[in-house]
């Protein structure tokens, strides 16, 4: 898993509404890349609708909020429009992006191991550089410690 300090891996990856995003192309702007299992489940929808609640403020603050999963870009754009959602969800559905992060993991549920993401943000600031890692992320409160770090740089 990158650390603070290190450079963020980059990324080219299909995008909600079918275009795609590249992490380099969005320099100098801070971006925030979180990682997060599957669109429309419980925490993974409260931890969108949080982003997208604070989506003024971090456009306020110059970033960018780019959420990751392995969804195609077709549930992407059904979880958007279901919940009114405001931040860029890419697909990355060969879990390349995922594993080069760290948040590809093995994973235990009643007693079975299986392989998935782990939820993680990373605050990649304007130079490209891991300026904050949250692995193992709890949902609430999370966005708004994501923002203040943002506000910090």
């Amino acid at each position: 898993m990158p650390e603070a300090g290190d450079m963020a891996p980059d990324f080219t990856l299909p995008r909600d509404g079918g275009d795609t995003i590249t992490l380099s192309g969005l320099r100098p702007k801070p971006v925030v890349v979180y990682f997060y299992p599957r669109d429309d489940t419980s925490g993974c929808t409260k931890e969108a609708l949080a982003f997208t609640e604070l989506a003024g403020e971090f456009e306020a603050a110059g970033a960018v909020v780019i959420g990751i999963s392995k969804d195609s870009v077709a549930k992407h754009d059904k979880f958007i429009a279901k919940h009114g959602l405001g931040v860029i969800l890419a697909s990355d559905e060969e879990s390349d992006t995922c594993e080069r992060y760290g948040a590809w993991k093995e994973k235990s549920m009643y007693g079975k191991k299986f392989m998935g993401i782990e939820r993680s943000t990373f605050l990649v600031d304007g130079e490209g550089k891991i300026a904050r890692a949250w692995p193992k992320v709890k949902v609430p409160g999370h966005a708004e410690e994501v923002l203040e770090a943002v506000r910090a740089l």
